[in-house]
C-alpha cells in the first residue's frame, strides 16, 4: 500500500502562483512514477504533469511553460510549481502514484487539495 498526502493549494490570483507538495509512504519502492492530475466541476480528470523515478517528465499542453513538476526521491516528495495561473486552472488536484509493475496508470491516489484561480 502507498500513501499519498497533498499539501498546498489553496487561493491564487490570475498571473500568480501555487505550490503543491505531495508525500508519499507506505510501499514507496513500487513507485515508478508520479504525477499530479486534475479535475474541474462538470468535467473529467485530466493528467496535468507526471515524472519518473529517473526524472523523465510530461505536461499537459495547457500547462506547458507554466508548471513545473519536480520529486525529491530522498523524501519521496513530488511538487509542482505552478505559475502564470489562469481562471481555467481552478480545479482539485490530485496526486497519484504509478506503479513500477504492470499497467502504466496511477494506482494510488491522494485526497485532493482544491486550488482556486481568481481572475
Amino acid at each position: 500500500q502507498v500513501q499519498l498526502v497533498e499539501s498546498g493549494g489553496g487561493l491564487g490570483q490570475a498571473g500568480g502562483s501555487l505550490r503543491l507538495s505531495c508525500a508519499a509512504s507506505g510501499s514507496v519502492f513500487s513507485i515508478d512514477a508520479m504525477g499530479w492530475y486534475r479535475q474541474a466541476p462538470g468535467k473529467q480528470r485530466e493528467m496535468v504533469a507526471t515524472i519518473t523515478r529517473y526524472g523523465r517528465t510530461n505536461y499537459a499542453d495547457s500547462v506547458k511553460g507554466r508548471f513545473t513538476i519536480s520529486r525529491d526521491n530522498a523524501k519521496n516528495t513530488v511538487y509542482l510549481q505552478m505559475n502564470s495561473l489562469k481562471p481555467e486552472d481552478t480545479a482539485v488536484y490530485y496526486c497519484a502514484a504509478i506503479p513500477l509493475l504492470g499497467i502504466k496508470v496511477p494506482n494510488y491516489w491522494g485526497q485532493g487539495t482544491q486550488v482556486t484561480v481568481s481572475s
